[in-house]
């Protein structure tokens, strides 16, 4: 039995197969969130992580060039002197959904719906330069948004697209008569009174800012679906 427990003990260990560890490896994903406010600003989940459950979020992209976060910068030094606590978004897009939560195995048929809805819409160009003031449902976050003044049709018919696809699994629809939106910037707590305060002003650097007219125009070109850390895009015709 010692010879035999020398041998146990030495033998190398077989690496596992890829195959294998695949099973597992989006089930620890979403199982191994830890919901700790000081790590994201002190921001609180809208709704509480459970084990399985997937945060998802459908819209359209804008990715930010040079010269917008120019203007965001320009936007920033005159809001933080009403309030010191605003903070930059890291990526900008304007929602076609609310925040929902999908099981794990509702991803793939979710994605294909999507895909199957989206795939004969057109391209459009829509336009969102009136600042304006947001809050959250709970009213536990403000922001600081540009307003969508044109296009506003196009973005419409893409809710009433996804909304169709989120009543086919259960899940909630869009807002009605929604104001669509590019978030710039965000802080905790319903700070809209002192951020009001000072709009005109704001209105009135994305009126003066160079080419403003063309930064604020956000080619609808794709639409784009974030489940946890996943991404998948879903191009317009």
């Amino acid at each position: 039995q010692e010879g035999l427990g020398w041998v146990l003990s030495t033998a190398p260990r077989l690496p596992v197969p890829d195959s294998v560890l695949c099973m597992f490896r989006d089930q620890e994903e979403a199982e191994t969130v830890v919901d700790d406010s000081s790590k994201h600003g002190g921001r609180l989940r809208t709704f509480p992580h459970e084990r399985g459950n997937w945060a998802t979020h459908v819209y359209v992209p804008y990715e930010a060039q040079e010269d917008f976060l120019d203007l965001l910068q320009l936007l920033l030094l005159r809001a933080r002197a009403s309030v010191p606590s605003l903070t930059a978004m890291a990526e900008f897009h304007i929602s076609l959904s609310q925040g929902v939560i999908l099981r794990h195995h509702w991803i793939s048929p979710v994605v294909q719906s999507l895909k199957e809805h989206l795939a004969s819409f057109p391209r459009f160009t829509c336009r969102a330069d009136r600042v304006t003031i947001y809050t959250n449902d709970p009213k536990s976050r403000t922001f600081i948004g540009l307003e969508v003044t044109s296009g506003h049709s196009q973005l419409l018919e893409l809710v009433s697209e996804v909304d169709r696809v989120m009543e086919e699994f259960s899940l909630p629809s869009f807002y009605k008569n929604p104001s669509f939106h590019l978030s710039l910037a965000w802080c905790v707590g319903n700070l809209s009174e002192e951020l009001e305060s000072c709009l005109q002003e704001l209105q009135e650097i994305v009126n003066r800012f160079e080419d403003s007219s063309y930064l604020v125009r956000i080619p609808g070109a794709e639409v784009r679906c974030k489940s946890g850390k996943k991404i998948f895009s879903f191009p317009l015709r």
